[in-house]
């Protein structure tokens, strides 16, 4: 790991430390202090650095054929904390009602829009892409963790939100109408997942650091939302891999397409779960 690398990572930990703060602890003072104070470490370490990078030919070191712009460590963690920040201006619990599930799209959707709207067009750079197509087919074991997953889901998912009791931390769906709400808020924020946790926090990091920090410190913040979400008690013993699996999973493939799709195959099994929870019997196809 280089020099640059390692001075990275603590204001990077700093930032990604105010995820727990805010969304486990509920300690906002706290977070708003990790938040300022990554950025201004982040500030401290790149001043004086140099503000472009030498491209050189790869077999040539010594044969320098152009310039470009470094990425800034400052700007892209202040692109982080401005999306934690506007995610935490709401409460996460869970609930179906219009107002509160309009308020969920305009603050998780804004938390995807503001950074990469800022980074595109006011930071005159690419730190954010969604890269929905790979224009590769998916690879065999590709296909067999989409049938892992759901298994896994079916055996696992069940025994920890029924024996826990953390399906209480949803809303009772006992008509229709709140089981389609349910269905498309449970998917809405899989989908939004992979946007902010993976195609921003951890493309971000990733700028600056190897990927198994990046996708350490992503997990973090993943988990944590996750955790104010309801996915409480032993949770995490099941949120930590699957959000370390999911940066992994997209450093292999680079696909956007796939990342959601095991995410969403997840969440199928999440929302049917919790169905069952709430009304025994409806789905009699779960072990417990």
């Amino acid at each position: 790991m280089t020099k640059t690398a390692w001075h990275s990572i603590p204001p990077a930990a700093l930032v990604c430390a105010a995820a727990p703060a805010f969304f486990v602890l509920g300690w906002t003072w706290a977070g708003w202090l990790l938040l300022a104070a990554g950025v201004v470490a982040a500030a401290l370490v790149e001043r004086g650095g140099p503000r472009t990078v030498t491209v050189s030919v790869g077999h040539r070191p010594d044969w320098a054929v152009g310039e470009r712009r470094s990425p800034s460590l400052t700007r892209d963690l202040a692109l982080i904390a401005i999306g934690m920040l506007i995610v935490h201006a709401i409460s996460l619990e869970a609930q179906l009602d219009d107002l509160s599930m309009l308020r969920f799209t305009l603050a998780l959707g804004g938390a995807v829009l503001v950074p990469y709207l800022l980074s595109r067009f006011v930071m005159r750079d690419r730190a954010i892409s969604f890269p929905w197509r790979t224009r590769r087919r998916w690879a065999r074991w590709q296909w067999v963790w989409l049938v892992g997953v759901l298994v896994l889901g079916w055996l696992i998912l069940p025994y920890y939100f029924i024996s826990s009791g953390v399906y209480r931390n949803w809303p009772v769906v006992d008509s229709p109408e709140l089981i389609a709400r349910l269905f498309v808020g449970v998917g809405a924020v899989g989908i939004w997942d992979e946007l902010f946790f993976i195609c921003t926090v951890f493309a971000l990091l990733r700028r600056h650091m190897p990927a198994w920090s990046a996708n350490v410190l992503q997990m973090v913040v993943f988990v944590s939302f996750l955790w104010e979400l309801g996915y409480r008690a032993w949770g995490p013993v099941l949120t930590i891999p699957f959000a370390l699996l999911q940066g992994w999973i997209f450093l292999r493939t680079h696909s956007l397409a796939y990342v959601v799709t095991v995410h969403l195959l997840f969440d199928a099994v999440v929302f049917a779960v919790l169905v069952h929870a709430h009304n025994p019997g409806l789905l009699p196809f779960f072990l417990v």
